[in-house]
């Protein structure tokens, strides 16, 4: 199929492209009293972008990158290439989120991990029940679906 035909199936999927996507690319959407939520969606998917492209980095305790990463090295990297300031622990981060229920998350949002009340992981929401993780010593930085229920969901402002 070349480029050409491809062309009308694009052209329709743009027309119901969302605001994030739109903004991916580049784009704005202007929705009066929404600033603040278009600027937090553009932060995110760019920070999302950025834990994507450190696919493959080797995993290393400690670290904030631009190489290597532990998990939230590589969040707190992201988000700072995306334009906001992150702690530098997991339940750090954690605390300085806006916490947001599983129905309201979306690509960008951070994802915490917990047992009991203690956060003791954390990845980047990539949609469909995946994230961007630095997983643990002798993985790397990569796609995974979430493995648990004990999550906890966190949007940076």
């Amino acid at each position: 199929m070349t480029a050409l035909n491809r062309v009308p199936s694009l052209m329709v999927r743009a027309s119901t492209a969302s605001a994030l996507t739109i903004a991916a690319v580049g784009g704005s959407v202007v929705v009066p009293g929404v600033a603040s939520d278009a600027a937090a969606a553009t932060t995110a998917t760019k920070a999302l972008q950025v834990a994507a492209s450190k696919k493959g980095s080797p995993y290393k305790y400690g670290a904030t990158g631009p190489r290597r990463f532990d998990c939230s090295g590589l969040t707190l990297y992201s988000f700072k290439k995306a334009g906001k300031k992150l702690p530098r622990t997991a339940a750090q981060q954690y605390n300085k989120t806006r916490h947001i229920s599983v129905k309201s998350r979306k690509a960008g949002d951070l994802v915490f991990f917990h047992s009991g009340s203690s956060v003791y992981h954390v990845g980047i929401y990539a949609g469909k029940g995946k994230i961007w993780h630095a997983p643990k010593t002798g993985d790397v930085v990569r796609l995974q679906k979430i493995w648990t229920k004990s999550v906890w969901y966190g949007r940076v402002s």
